[in-house]
């Protein structure tokens, strides 16, 4: 009895190996190529499966995440026969596992060495400062080259990118200088700039300045203008004030001679070489004998009108006879004033 059960425990723990070296779990992100008695069956996703013990086999386990390839440098020669070395980076993800196990041999050095020669081909086309500058434009040729060459082997080309490009001494030497030069022809050309506008912008202020001073001037005078014109006017308004207010103060004519004969007093104050009377005099002193006495024009000493005899010079404090250059013309109107005046004292005093 004892030994059928050992026989029993035994052909259990063989049946429960058996079935676990025949379960398979699949993580996420993975798949298994199933081939039948070698021939492709079927391909296991993430999850749990069991496969036929003797029948079927896993051939493969493929990962289909993103992977990242970096390729070592690659010598390539620019259309002007200029040889440098450029890696390059691969991002590629598998979307068939059935492709990429039975498409080709190895897969990742065929796309390695796809990738070396579309870059050589995609360079001869360039010269070296094209290539130093088009980075985006290889790039982009290299990902449409190399995701439709790939497509067969079940691989997906996502991204490509250029990680460096490596020239020759000499030509780094020359390309040192060259850069050089070309900073510092924008440098003179900067500082140029600068003192153009510098000296535009000097000579934009200096004009703006003299178009202000010369308004500034212009307004200036115009305001004077303006006021000495309305000063005048306001002069000649108030004269003409005056003139209608004493027209309208009704002034007889005794007035009016006698502020004429203070006039004339003024006149000959002694200041003046020559002296102009009015025609009217004799009439003046005559109408205003009491007036003239008082404001000391002529006198009541009588005149001789003898034959023979002339008429005493009486002196009157307004002729004025100056010393000088004036000194003829003085004496002429003097004399002159002084008969005028006797002849209107004699007139009076007859009255």
């Amino acid at each position: 009895m004892l030994p059928i059960i050992i026989l029993i425990v035994i052909l259990a723990v063989v049946v429960i190996i058996f079935l676990a070296a025949n379960i398979r779990i699949v993580p996420q992100a993975n798949a298994f190529v199933i081939e039948h008695l070698g021939k492709y069956k079927t391909t296991w996703g993430a999850g749990l499966h069991v496969k036929i013990p003797f029948l079927e086999q896993v051939v493969r386990k493929v990962s289909l995440k993103e992977q990242v390839l970096d390729f070592p440098p690659q010598p390539v020669i620019t259309k002007d026969n200029v040889t440098m070395m450029i890696d390059s980076v691969v991002f590629c993800r598998v979307f068939d596992p059935q492709l990429f196990c039975y498409g080709v041999e190895n897969p990742i050095a065929g796309l390695q060495n796809l990738s070396a020669t579309t870059l050589r081909n995609i360079i001869g086309d360039m010269e070296l400062d094209q290539t130093l500058t088009s980075r985006e434009t290889i790039n982009a040729k290299m990902q449409a080259i190399l995701d439709e060459a790939t497509d067969p082997w079940g691989i997906k080309v996502t991204r490509v990118e250029i990680k460096n490009i490596q020239p020759p001494e000499e030509i780094e030497a020359v390309m040192t200088k060259q850069m050089r030069a070309e900073r510092e022809r924008r440098q003179t050309v900067l500082e140029a700039k600068a003192h153009q506008e510098a000296v535009v912008s000097r000579a934009e202020g200096d004009k703006r300045a003299k178009i202000l001073a010369a308004e500034a001037e212009r307004d200036a005078q115009i305001a004077l203008a303006e006021g000495r014109a309305k000063s005048i006017s306001l002069v000649y308004q108030a004269e003409a004030d005056g003139l209608k207010a004493l027209k309208n103060s009704e002034i007889n004519e005794s007035v009016l001679k006698l502020k004429g004969l203070e006039t004339l007093r003024s006149v000959a104050d002694g200041r003046s070489t020559k002296i102009f009377m009015p025609t009217d005099l004799t009439g003046i002193v005559s109408s205003l004998g009491l007036a003239a006495e008082s404001l000391g024009i002529g006198n009541a000493t009588p005149v001789d009108d003898r034959p023979g005899k002339e008429a005493p010079v009486t002196k009157d404090p307004c002729i004025t006879n100056h010393s000088g250059a004036g000194s003829l013309d003085a004496a002429i109107t003097g004399g002159m004033i002084e008969r005028e005046i006797n002849r209107t004292t004699k007139d009076m005093d007859t009255l």
